[in-house]
C-alpha cells in the first residue's frame, strides 16, 4: 500500500490531527499529520494535495517532499511518502477523521503517537535534512526495528 503524510507548518507550529472520530481506526487516539491512501493513477504529490484539501480545507501552495517511510508489521507493508508544507490558501475547516490543532513543534514528541513518528518528525523539523528513506518495523504497537538510509537506529 502507498500513502502520503503531510505536516503543515506555520510560525513554529505544526498542524496535527488527533484521530478520535472513527471507531475502527488503527491510528485512533494518536496525533498525526494529514494524509491518506493513493487513488489509482495518483502521484505522491497529487495524493498529498488531495488528502490535505479533503482533511483541512486548505489548498497547499508550497511544499517539500521530505522522504519515504517503509512501515512493516507482520505481512503488512506500507510505503508512506512524507511531506512538509508552509504555504496554502483557504480556511481551515473541521475534519471528519479527528480534531485539527496547531501545536508548537517542541510539544509534538510528548503527544500520543507511533514511536517511529517521533523519529521522522525530528528529521523533518531540521531544515537542512536531505531527502531520506526510513524503515520502521512494528510488532503490534511496539517499534522493534528502525533504519535511516539503510543504517540501523537504536530503538
Amino acid at each position: 500500500m502507498q500513502t502520503t503524510l503531510c505536516y503543515i507548518e506555520k510560525d513554529g507550529r505544526t498542524l496535527m490531527l488527533h484521530r478520535v472520530k472513527r471507531k475502527n481506526d488503527m491510528n485512533r487516539d494518536k496525533w498525526l499529520g494529514v494524509g491518506g491512501k493513493f487513488e489509482p493513477g495518483e502521484s505522491p504529490e497529487e495524493c498529498m494535495l488531495r488528502e490535505a484539501k479533503e482533511e483541512t480545507g486548505l489548498t497547499l501552495t508550497r511544499w517539500a517532499y521530505r522522504g519515504i517511510v517503509t512501515f512493516v508489521s507482520g505481512d503488512y507493508c506500507e510505503y508512506m511518502h512524507l511531506f512538509t508544507a508552509t504555504g496554502w490558501t483557504g480556511t481551515l475547516r473541521e475534519c471528519s477523521e479527528g480534531v485539527l490543532e496547531w501545536l508548537h513543534k517542541d510539544a509534538l514528541a510528548a503527544l500520543p503517537q507511533w514511536e517511529g513518528d517521533k523519529l521522522f518528525l525530528a528529521l523533518i523539523h531540521e531544515p537542512d535534512t536531505p531527502f531520506f528513506s526510513m524503515k520502521l518495523q512494528y510488532a503490534g504497537d511496539t517499534l522493534v526495528y528502525a533504519a535511516l538510509n539503510g543504517k540501523e537506529l537504536a530503538v
